[in-house]
C-alpha cells in the first residue's frame, strides 16, 4: 500500500497527489512514469512522475480527472491508500548538457515538462518554459517552473499572461533564434503543431506520447505507435520520441478507440466490478449506445 500524503487541487480538474514510494523515489529520472492501480477491480493508469523527494521517499503525481478511474484516484484523501504503484517505467529523457532549451507544456502536460526543466537547470542548461491553459485557473505549476528559469504563460482567453496558444509564443521564441532543442508535452494537436513549427528550422524536438497503455512492460501491445514508419511501444521504447517522426494521425485515431466505453463508465460511475457478467453487460450497453439509428443489429 502507498499512502497519500498530499492531495492538492491545482486547477478545476487537475490534482497533485504526493504518495510514499521510497524505492521509486530513489531511482526515478525525468521522463519516466508509473502504473497506478487504486484497488481490486480498478483500472491500471499510467502517470508521469512529476516530481520526487529521495530523502522523504515520496513521488508526486499530477492527475487530470477526465474519466471514472482518474476521478476515483483524485478523491483518495490524505491518509488514504493506493494499492499498487509499479515503476519507474519507460526510458529516461535524453537531455543536453549545454545550450538553450524550450520546454512547452499544454494543460496537464506541464507536469511532464517539470522534471525535465528541473534536471536541465541542475545541468546548467538555460531553460525557458512556455505553459498554457484555457484561462488563468487552468495554468498549473508556474511557481515550480519559475524556480528552473524563465516562464512564459499563455491563456486562450487572455485572462492571464500572453493571450493565445503556446504555439504562438513558441513561434516568436524560435524567430529570435538561439534555441538548441524543444521539449513539448500536451494534447496531441499541440504537440503536432509544435513539431510542424520546428521541423523547417531543423530544431530537435522531443514529444511525450500518451497512447492507450495497460501493463507498461511491452507485453500487451496496446501502446504501439508508429515512428519513422516503424512500430514502437511507448511503454518500453518511449514514452518520448522524435516529434518530427511521429505518425500523429494514427495516434489520434488509436486514442479514440475506447472513448464510448470510457464515457459509459463515467456516466455510470460506481464501485468497480470484475465479474464476467458485468463486463458483458457493459460491452452490450456500449454497443447499443454507439450503433447508428436504423442500422441492423
Amino acid at each position: 500500500m502507498h499512502h497519500v500524503l498530499v492531495n492538492e487541487r491545482l486547477s478545476p480538474n487537475v490534482t497533485r497527489l504526493v504518495i510514499d514510494a521510497q524505492r521509486i523515489a530513489e531511482i526515478r529520472q525525468p521522463g519516466q512514469f508509473v502504473i497506478v492501480h487504486l484497488g481490486p477491480g480498478a483500472e491500471r493508469i499510467p502517470l508521469t512522475i512529476a516530481d520526487g523527494d529521495r530523502e522523504a521517499g515520496t513521488i508526486s503525481l499530477v492527475i487530470q480527472a477526465i474519466g471514472k478511474s482518474t476521478a476515483d484516484l483524485v478523491e483518495v484523501p490524505v491518509g488514504g491508500t493506493i494499492a499498487d504503484v509499479a515503476g519507474p517505467l519507460g526510458r529516461p529523457t535524453e537531455l543536453p548538457d549545454h545550450g538553450r532549451v524550450l520546454c512547452v507544456g499544454g494543460g496537464v502536460g506541464t507536469a511532464v515538462i517539470l522534471p525535465i526543466a528541473q534536471e536541465l537547470k541542475h545541468r546548467g542548461v538555460a531553460v525557458t518554459s512556455i505553459i498554457g491553459g484555457r484561462s488563468r485557473e487552468w495554468v498549473i505549476l508556474e511557481p515550480d517552473l519559475r524556480a528552473c528559469g524563465e516562464v512564459i504563460t499563455c491563456t486562450d482567453d487572455g485572462s492571464y499572461g500572453r493571450p493565445g496558444f503556446v504555439t504562438e509564443a513558441l513561434k516568436d521564441a524560435l524567430a529570435e533564434g538561439g534555441i538548441d532543442e524543444v521539449f513539448a508535452v500536451g494534447p496531441v494537436p499541440m504537440m503536432r503543431a509544435v513539431a510542424n513549427l520546428t521541423r523547417p528550422l531543423g530544431v530537435k524536438t522531443t514529444v511525450s506520447l500518451n497512447p492507450i497503455m495497460v501493463d507498461g512492460t511491452g507485453m500487451c501491445g496496446g501502446c504501439r505507435v508508429t515512428i519513422n514508419g516503424a512500430i514502437k511501444y511507448a511503454c518500453v521504447d518511449g514514452p518520448e520520441f522524435d516529434g518530427h517522426a511521429v505518425d500523429f494521425a494514427e495516434l489520434v485515431d488509436r486514442l479514440s478507440t475506447y472513448r464510448p466505453f470510457e464515457q459509459f463508465a463515467l456516466e455510470r460511475r460506481g464501485a468497480c466490478s470484475t465479474t464476467a457478467e458485468d463486463a458483458a453487460a457493459v460491452a452490450a450497453a456500449v454497443a447499443a449506445a454507439t450503433t447508428p439509428a436504423g442500422a441492423a443489429r
